[in-house]
Formats: structure tokens, sequence, C-alpha cells
């Protein structure tokens, strides 16, 4: 009968000389970030990475989201769900979730722009807010 000292063990953990191997996905996201940040301020170039569409593996979406962090700016916007939109520690990558009516997550990116695009007024809205504001200014005219 074998006895329990016996038994070869293998202890992992930290070592210089074999650190542990990173599978995550959260590093490669960082990286497509960095670049995107580097064309956003060398040519001016806005980039979008779909968080959802990325295989995560367990906890690798809460890693990347903990390197990300929250910055200085949040925006909450309510239409068709509610969506949450942060600057990450990072100006000019934004997170950005929705949600449905339900409060199910519908869809989770990284914008890399100076201001997200869904926070900007449409043209279209903007000629509404024009008709409305004459309107209400001068109420009597016809527009």
């Amino acid at each position: 009968m074998q006895k329990l000292q016996d038994i070869a063990v293998r202890v992992e953990g930290k070592d210089s000389a074999n650190p542990p191997v990173n599978h995550s996905n959260a590093t490669p996201v960082m990286h497509e970030v960095l670049h995107s940040l580097k064309q956003l301020k060398e040519r001016g170039v806005a980039a979008t990475i779909d968080l959802k569409s990325i295989p995560f593996g367990p906890g690798d979406e809460e890693e990347l989201l903990h390197h990300l962090g929250c910055g200085e700016v949040s925006i909450e916007l309510q239409s068709l769900g509610k969506s949450r939109i942060c600057e990450t520690l990072y100006p000019g990558v934004w997170l950005i979730d929705h949600y449905n009516a339900a409060g199910e997550r519908v869809a989770l990116s990284l914008e890399i722009n100076r201001v997200p695009e869904i926070v900007k007024s449409q043209p279209e809205d903007i000629s509404d807010a024009i008709i409305r504001l004459e309107q209400q200014l001068n109420p009597d005219s016809s527009a």
C-alpha cells in the first residue's frame, strides 16, 4: 500500500521562471483598444468593438471590465430600455451597455471615439427641435 507521502505532488503558482499562461480574451481586447485609440488620435478614425460577439470564457468579461474601470463621465439613456454609457479609465474609450424594456442585456460594446455616437443629436431630431422651439417662442405664428 502506498503512503500519502509517497504520492507525487506538483505545486503550481507564481513562479517567475514559469509564469502562468493567460488564456483570457481580455488581453487581446485591450490590445485592440490600444490600436483603436492610436487610430483615433492619429487619423480621427473611430471604432466599435462588439463585446457580445467575443467568445469570453469564465471571468473574462469581468476581468476586462475591471481593467477598463469607469472614468469621469457616465450617461444613462432611456429609449426602448435603459442604456448605460461610461467613459473608462482611458479617455476616448467608452463602455456602452444596452438593455431592453424587460431589463435583459441586448448589446455590450466598446466605442473608441471622442464622444459616443449614441449621445450625439441626430439631424432629424435637431430639425424637430427647431420647429418645436419656434412654436414655443411664437405661438401665434403659423410655422
